[in-house]
């Protein structure tokens, strides 16, 4: 009679857990958090959905974001118009984030390096502004040390740049956890909870932990929510979106000097990380005061005439 009794408990309790989880998705359409046309980049059965703006005739800007639990290209939502008005700018979701398809795949850095290297070759020759991992993928794309590596770029930003933003090894029992239907569903709600949303923007993301408005916070909570939303982000918190290639190096091979941007109060990537591999690179290194990872969003302005300078300067070297 116990053993029927738990197993009941267990059963009512495992239902009324995936009832939780179906009444916490959402189900709406996810619009596009940048002002500019939509478009659709099919890739490997996928389509990914990216936005551009400004004149096709202008040079060709491609804005890579972040990995992160709730990421998307909203992260360049107060740069993205600026850098439309003299540039031909886009700026995609990464497979598996934002509007683009999320497949139950098991998400790794050698799938998004490929992403990478393939969408920027449909390209001529842009310049690229990649914020964390994804300035480790956009590195690997343009490595001259990699033989898979033929996409040729006129300039290149980093935004504190990093290889490793998860466990190291890898935990393939976390992927897995989150992974699963109705507990990993669960955990997953609970760490992209609006709360939680706001804790790691304040300790992680912002220098000023007023700076993301409400109306973001509910868009990440909402790109977060969509069915599907968890599988990549499982990979990202287990550790199998970390790259394996040697940073230093392919910046320092890259023809035009890249240009490293760091928010000088970053914790999780600290202003040491940024200094020793501008040092090991002889990249240029800007440093911007009252920001964490996110200069970009805090510091728009001055983010929009360092990564113009960069250009210029890559485009006279």
């Amino acid at each position: 009679m116990r053993l029927r009794n738990l197993a009941g408990g267990l059963l009512l309790g495992t239902g009324a857990l995936a009832a939780l989880n179906t009444g916490l998705r959402y189900e709406g359409e996810l619009e596009s958090p940048l002002d500019g046309d939509d478009g659709t980049f099919r890739w490997r059965g996928m389509d990914v959905a990216y936005t551009e703006a400004g004149d096709p005739a202008e040079p060709d800007l491609i804005l890579l974001h972040g990995v992160n639990a709730a990421g998307s290209s909203g992260e360049w939502r107060a740069v993205f118009d600026a850098f439309a008005a003299d540039f031909h700018v886009v700026a995609p979701d990464f497979p598996g984030f934002g509007r683009s398809d999320r497949p139950p795949l098991r998400y790794s850095a050698a799938l998004y390096e490929d992403f990478v290297r393939d969408f920027l070759g449909d390209f001529d020759d842009p310049a690229v502004v990649a914020s964390s991992l994804s300035a480790a993928y956009a590195a690997r794309a343009v490595d001259a040390d990699d033989p898979s590596a033929d996409v040729s770029i006129r300039g290149f930003v980093g935004v504190c740049p990093t290889t490793v933003a998860g466990p190291s090894p890898p935990k393939p029992w976390l992927r897995e956890l989150l992974r699963s239907p109705v507990l990993g569903d669960a955990l997953f709600n609970l760490i992209t909870s609006k709360p939680s949303i706001r804790y790691f923007n304040a300790d992680h993301g912002y220098d000023d932990p007023t700076n993301p408005s409400e109306e973001w916070t509910d868009y990440e909570w909402r790109t977060s929510h969509v069915e599907n939303a968890r599988f990549a982000p499982a990979s990202f918190i287990s550790g199998y979106l970390n790259s394996d290639l040697n940073l230093t190096a392919a910046f320092a091979a890259m023809e035009t000097p890249p240009t490293i941007v760091w928010g000088r109060e970053a914790e999780v990537s600290p202003l040491s990380d940024g200094r020793d591999l501008a040092d090991a690179a002889d990249a240029r290194l800007v440093v911007f005061d009252r920001a964490k990872l996110l200069p970009h969003v805090e510091h728009p302005d001055r983010f929009v005439e360092t990564v113009e300078e960069a250009l210029v300067a890559g485009a006279t070297a």
